[in-house]
């Protein structure tokens, strides 16, 4: 028996030894691409902007020191900058030569090319104004390694609930529930009822698996909605700023009381108007609070020699604000239903000291463990929804990969706890062909499509999938033209420029089958995936080139995988780019990815790839036989 509760403690710390690979590789790159990469390739990768022109500089509602920034550029480069990731300042001088500065800043938030950064309040920020030529980086993200690394000794060293949930999610043993009658819900299919179900009997842990287009987050928000029923207020969490936007966006339009903690990845008035920050200031206290800050400042900055009360003054005015800041966080934490915020922002210190009964962690499947080990230490029970059949949390580290970092916490649950799942089975988005082949290879067959979207299509007998296979294209060896897949640089990837223009070129043709006044009246919407960055970025450019998208350009979307997930299209275009002798795939064999690239559809899914290549791996080669034989 010994053993048997040893093997959790031992688990995570093998998990806290990977995690540290991850850790030194991923700041290795990151000292790598600072020293050695281009400026104009961080400025493509979206992880710098340059040049930067510098705006005001003031004092936020939260007392933080910001600073205002733009880029002057109007590239539609699409950029990693988003709330409290950490960044650098840089300036380069005449001679090209970059220098940083030694300050440390973190993004307060970005709107478009405009950006607000929280800067220290030690005037280093002079330095900067006073600079020529400035840019901003992106930095290495110590701070969500410090919160998962501290998270997991926390969890191998607890007792008490944190103890007991560590030890049963990591054995065989039964999650225990509570018993009633199941309650109906007229707006809910059986198998979303039965998850709300599940997730109100649960005493321990409950998971909603949610394969594409099965209404998890309307699950997910009715499970909230009704948890608040019995408890005063819950705590909700996902692994990125956009998919907490995404549910506390649902839950606000329920009529729920939301209190985000953080600045939300999309800025406009209704995303803002229940983060803390906004609260905080509209607070009727607030003013007499920024008086007092003024005031302390003035002080400071008037100080005379030799004044004694200086000290005895600005202690006075700073236990008045004190005094005025806790008592308007804890009204605003009083009123909120639902505090939600990201996995690693469930550590920040307005947080010290609240408990709540339950937690709930959307897209689950995509956090590491560790991750999810950081709001666990403030609940008794935990709700996960996801689906750890589409995009996994990303690993850069491939030993680390290999040895099991990447096996998410939701995994672990299903594996151990079948009986906590409720698998969503009936899908609201696509036609049954195009998802046919996706239950079967990744759902038991379990999906159903429901009848009023079964045959949805935007043609009359359209067939709703088709693969276009490169290797029947043969250009005279003279003309240059092949459609072989080319190296990009280092991280950036392959390109296959051949297969980008011929992805446009059946764009086109769709298009003119479907008729201009058609698609603009009835607004059909394409996207058009692509693993590769590379690859999207010069097919990107081609729609812009082209004359023929100009009227469409509002219609068409391009991005990777994980720029798609959660998302879905009437017309979805997959360009694989892989096209080579060996039949290397590279990170195609990452099924999920493709998982999510098919199932965004609604009613066309075009593949353009090279079947020679990608059939020699049986996920390709079902997916080009099923495909052929409709």
């Amino acid at each position: 028996m010994e053993k048997r509760l040893d093997s959790p403690i031992l688990a995570l710390q093998k998990q806290r030894q990977l995690l540290q690979m991850e850790y030194d590789a991923e700041k290795e790159e990151f000292r790598q691409q600072t020293e050695q990469m281009g400026l104009q390739r961080k400025i493509k990768r979206g992880d710098v902007w340059f040049p930067l022109t510098l705006g005001k500089s003031y004092y936020n509602s939260l007392n933080q020191r910001v600073l205002e920034v733009s880029r002057d550029t109007d590239e539609d480069i699409e950029h990693n900058f988003e709330y409290s990731k950490p960044i650098v300042f840089f300036s380069i001088d005449g001679e090209g030569k970059i220098r940083y500065f030694k300050m440390s800043a973190s993004v307060g938030y970005v709107d478009g090319n405009r950006m607000v950064v929280i800067v220290p309040d030690n005037g280093q920020i002079i330095d900067v104004q006073s600079a020529q030529n400035v840019g901003v980086q992106l930095f290495f993200d110590e701070t969500s390694y410090k919160m998962m690394f501290d998270a997991l000794d926390r969890v191998i060293s607890a007792k008490g609930r944190l103890g007991y949930l560590r030890d049963l999610f990591y054995n065989r043993q039964a999650a225990e529930t509570y018993h009633f009658s199941p309650l109906h819900f007229s707006y809910l299919n059986a198998a979303q009822e039965e998850a709300v179900n599940k997730v109100l009997r649960a005493k321990d842990v409950a998971i909603v698996h949610g394969p594409p287009g099965t209404g998890k987050t309307t699950t997910l928000v009715e499970a909230i909605y009704e948890t608040l029923m019995r408890e005063s207020q819950v705590l909700v969490c996902a692994q990125s700023n956009m998919a907490v936007d995404w549910i506390s966006e649902k839950l606000v339009d329920r009529g729920v009381n939301v209190l985000r903690i953080g600045n939300p990845s999309r800025v406009n008035d209704k995303m803002l108007s229940f983060t803390y920050e906004r609260r905080f200031e509209a607070h009727p206290d607030y003013e007499m609070l920024w008086a007092l800050r003024k005031a302390i400042r003035e002080v400071r900055a008037n100080r005379k020699k030799g004044d004694t009360k200086f000290h005895q003054k600005v202690e006075r005015l700073k236990e008045r604000a004190t005094e005025l800041e806790v008592r308007i966080k804890n009204d605003l934490f009083s009123e909120a239903r639902v505090i939600a915020c990201t996995l690693v922002g469930s550590a920040n210190k307005l947080l010290d000291g609240q408990k709540f009964t339950t937690l709930f962690i959307d897209e689950a499947a995509q956090a590491l463990e560790a991750a999810c080990w950081i709001p666990m230490r403030r609940v008794s029970r935990v709700i996960l929804a996801g689906d750890h059949c589409q995009l996994p949390p990303t690993v850069k580290c491939y030993e680390a990969m290999k040895a099991g970092l990447g096996k998410t916490l939701m995994e672990r649950i299903v594996e151990n706890k079948p009986e906590v799942v409720t698998l969503l089975k009936m899908q609201y988005r696509m036609n049954e062909e195009i998802m046919r082949f996706s239950s079967d290879w990744f759902y038991n067959n379990q999906v159903e499509s429901a009848p009023d979207v079964k045959f949805r299509s935007i043609l009359d007998l359209d067939v709703p999938i088709s693969w276009i296979d490169t290797s029947q294209f043969d250009f005279p060896e003279d003309s240059g033209i092949t459609f072989k897949e080319e190296f990009v640089g280092e991280n950036f990837g392959r390109i296959n420029k051949a297969e980008a223009q011929l992805t446009m070129l059946a764009l086109e043709q769709y298009f003119e089958k479907i008729g201009k006044e058609r698609i603009l009246q009835e607004r059909i919407d394409v996207g058009v995936i692509s693993p590769y960055r590379a690859q999207v970025q010069y097919l990107r450019q081609q729609i812009k080139k082209r004359e023929f998208f100009k009227p469409y350009r509002g219609l068409i979307s391009v991005n990777t995988v994980d720029g798609f997930q959660g998302q879905e299209r009437d017309i979805i275009m997959i360009s694989l780019v892989r096209a080579n002798d060996s039949g290397e795939i590279g990170f195609l064999r990452d099924l999920r990815r493709m998982n999510v690239a098919i199932t965004r559809a609604r009613m066309k899914l075009i593949i353009l790839g090279d079947a020679s290549t990608l059939t020699r791996h049986p996920f390709y080669k079902k997916l080009y036989d099923y495909i052929e034989a409709l």
